[in-house]
């Protein structure tokens, strides 16, 4: 069985259709998996048509086809449960108005932040250096629980800011939860000791006096035998490395979507239009 991720899709419903279909054909056979890196919606021209269309596609595969949360999905279950306001760079208004939203934020909430396939480590954003691959998934597991959990509206209410920016194995409650949740879906730069930036969100580069790199350069992190694939990261575009796989090439403005077969690293990609201004590009990923 051969397995495919695709990048972020933010709310590209044509762009997504196009690429499965391309993956399908590229594939040869019905016997594969596909995963989605997390930003299923916001800024695109159709969030709703996009949420629905990857739900019957997972509701249909038998666990075949699944996504991973990032951080416009999360904000997408935080303005729901009326936690957070909308963005006025939004494109939710479809989804809290559907009469199957409460389906849809209920498919969304038994979403992982990372999943498991082929060898490879799914997340949407990035790992922080004392994680492994096992840690991250029994991490993942702890948010996930949290999310299915009868007190989620509670805790979406604890679930933003940036502290404690550095992970610890004795964080506790709300703090540790923020924390794993940050690093899975929002991080791109940190220090060697693992202290995360939440503040250059629009280049692929850090000044080297700053002390910050992109996670995946961090000397010895523990994450390093595994390959890691994630999205997130649009100024970043593209990368293809032995242990490393960014899929995030900036569809919802104007790039390209990407996905890639796990099994041979094979290719493909589609050229989008531009749904958003550049103006707002720093608050798409």
């Amino acid at each position: 069985m051969k397995t495919y991720v695709i990048g972020d899709l933010q709310g590209c419903h044509q762009q997504a259709r196009d690429m499965v279909a391309r993956i399908q054909a590229h594939a040869g056979t019905p016997e594969l998996r596909i995963l989605f890196a997390g930003d299923l919606i916001n800024r695109g021209p159709d969030s709703l048509a996009t949420l629905r269309y990857v739900r019957q596609l997972a509701q249909e595969s038998n666990g075949r086809i699944d996504s991973v949360l990032g951080n416009h999905d999360l904000h997408l279950l935080a303005v729901a449960y009326g936690i957070r306001p909308a963005h006025a760079s939004d494109t939710l208004d479809e989804i809290l108005a559907a009469p199957d939203r409460d389906e849809l934020i209920g498919w969304l909430r038994q979403r992982p932040l990372a999943l498991e396939a082929d060898g490879h480590l799914l997340v949407h954003a990035g790992l922080l250096p004392q994680w492994d691959g096992a840690q991250a998934l029994a991490l993942s597991a702890e948010v996930e629980q949290m999310l299915r959990s009868e007190g989620l509206g509670n805790f979406l209410a604890d679930m933003y800011g940036n502290q404690p920016d550095r992970w610890h194995d004795s964080l506790q409650g709300a703090d540790r939860l923020r924390c794993i949740i940050n690093a899975m879906t929002r991080l791109r730069f940190c220090t060697a000791d693992g202290v995360m930036d939440f503040k250059i969100k629009d280049s692929g580069t850090a000044d080297p006096a700053s002390g910050l790199m992109p996670w995946f350069e961090v000397p010895q992190r523990r994450s390093a035998g595994q390959t890691v694939v994630f999205g997130h990261w649009s100024a970043l575009g593209l990368i293809m490395r032995p242990e490393v796989i960014g899929l995030d090439s900036g569809c919802v403005w104007g790039g390209q979507l990407s996905a890639v077969c796990l099994q041979d690293r094979s290719l493909l990609q589609a050229q989008c239009p531009e749904f958003q201004q550049h103006s707002g590009k720093q608050a798409a990923s």
